[in-house]
């Protein structure tokens, strides 16, 4: 079986393709940093819309998602906007965990999900 990689560099790749299987990078909110945790997960869900489209899929075909929260405060926050994103039937298989640090001090959400094809 093949293996695609998009956006990729020597340390990652954003997107794997393997078979009919779609793998995304942990995604954090390059349009909104330092933004509310609502404004920054928009704008992961919005990132990951895209990456998924590329792909080949969409959101109806995610199979598990893992949220990283810099506070479990923010929990409610993110789940305002990821319920409303995640209507329709499809939610995924999903993990939320606070992490204290993130990639950057700017970035308060991370967004990882793997998706059907």
């Amino acid at each position: 079986m093949t293996i695609k990689r998009l956006y990729t560099n020597d340390r990652m790749s954003q997107v794997v393709i393997h078979g009919d299987t779609v793998y995304l990078a942990g995604q954090v909110a390059l349009k909104a940093p330092g933004a509310s945790v609502a404004d920054q997960t928009r704008a992961i869900l919005a990132q990951i819309d895209e990456l998924l489209a590329e792909a080949g899929t969409d959101k109806s075909k995610a199979l598990t998602a893992t949220i990283w929260l810099c506070s479990m405060d923010d929990f409610a926050e993110m789940n305002e906007v990821w319920d409303e994103w995640s209507k329709g039937g499809a939610a995924p298989c999903r993990a939320a965990v606070e992490s204290p640090r993130l990639a950057a001090p700017q970035f308060t959400v991370e967004i990882g999900l793997i998706a059907a094809r």
